[in-house]
């Protein structure tokens, strides 16, 4: 790493300006923030975060219209919907998500708020060790989402996990939006049993252009192993929350072009 202090001042010069409300409106996270009611927070994030791939107005738009298909009440429309509901959701397409994946997200859905209350409960199945709790974690909730023996092939790509090497960036940023607790607005903090000191960092093409100019990383490809890599040296500068620096760390990249 460069210079620790150095690299730390930047990164919480930078959190400090982009974690705030005005970082809502141009970012998928937007989706989510349409709503109030847990569970929709919950199903509206989860289908933004997965759908987080292009141009983000795209994703924000792609998300919106996918939103009003289910009714702008999507925990409503996935508990209750008819035969005849799923109709308009044959239309939808996002790059390579489609009608068939669509429809298999609300089958699991339905499946699983009819059992548990929240979506925290499908993340806790693999907590059986501090150190590897999120690999163990999002391996167990791959496992359990496409546990349905009508589980489509195909839709399997769109779900990330650290089985198979993935960096697991979507999934991640999800998990960021539900689980981090502060006072700035942008992310929810609404699940009480993973701490955001468990988080790991999402990773994708900025960021990783970002921490490897400062330092941060020194695995050479993009995947799991680099995440966790990432995190480790994240949480040498704020142990309980260090994925909060994944404001940085995008900022820079995408807002200020750090590291081209």
């Amino acid at each position: 790493m460069k210079d620790f202090e150095e690299v730390k001042s930047l990164l919480d010069e930078k959190y400090d300006l982009y974690n705030c409300p005005d970082f809502i409106a141009d970012d998928p996270v937007s989706i989510p923030h349409l709503f109030t009611k847990k569970q929709d927070i919950e199903i509206a994030g989860f289908f933004a975060s997965i759908l987080a791939w292009g141009q983000r107005k795209t994703i924000i738009n792609k998300c919106k219209e996918l939103m009003a298909m289910m009714g702008n009440s999507p925990h409503e429309f996935i508990m209750y919907h008819s035969e005849n509901d799923l109709k308009a959701l044959m239309h939808f397409k996002h790059r390579t998500f489609n009608d068939i994946d669509t429809l298999y997200f609300i089958h699991f859905f339905k499946e699983f708020y009819q059992k548990y209350d929240s979506l925290e409960e499908a993340f806790l199945l693999g907590k059986s060790s501090e150190n590897e709790f999120m690999k163990e974690s999002l391996i167990a909730f791959h496992h359990f989402f496409f546990a349905s023996e009508i589980a489509p092939q195909r839709t399997r790509k769109h779900i990330a996990t650290p089985e198979r090497k993935s960096a697991c960036k979507r999934i991640n940023m999800f998990l960021r939006w539900m689980v981090r607790q502060d006072d700035r607005g942008v992310d929810f903090g609404i699940w009480d049993n993973i701490q955001p000191a468990d988080l790991i960092c999402p990773c994708d093409l900025h960021v990783d252009r970002v921490a490897r100019k400062l330092g941060l990383i020194q695995r050479k490809q993009t995947d799991w192993q680099t995440a966790e890599e990432l995190t480790q040296a994240l949480r040498k500068m704020d142990p309980n929350d260090p994925v909060k620096y994944d404001f940085a760390l995008f900022g820079l990249g995408i807002m200020e072009g750090f590291g081209k």
